[in-house]
């Protein structure tokens, strides 16, 4: 009986190892959407040259937080990014 929590305790160190040095999935895919984002504000012209890199420095911080295994911390990170682009629904849509 003894075993199994020890098992439990090994299992989970090594998870939090995993999760510590690691882009986890979550943060890959949301790091993409922040990227495309900024990429069709840019074509729409509908977002400054400061605002473009105020927004990559702190997709850098996101990324740092990611890899330091505080996922949760990240994606608010990035969704605090997604929070500051707004679009001109008068804007035409970029066309690729």
């Amino acid at each position: 009986m003894r075993k199994q929590p020890l098992r439990c305790s090994v299992w989970g160190a090594t998870i939090a190892e995993t999760n510590a040095g690691s882009f986890t999935r979550g943060c890959a895919a949301r790091d993409l959407q922040i990227l495309m984002l900024i990429e069709y504000s840019e074509d729409a012209n509908s977002i400054s040259q400061q605002k473009v890199t105020q927004a990559i420095e702190t997709m850098m911080h996101a990324r740092i937080v990611c890899h330091e295994g505080r996922v949760v911390d990240a994606l608010k990170i990035y969704d605090a990014i997604a929070q500051t682009f707004t679009f001109d629904p008068v804007l035409p849509a970029p066309t690729h």
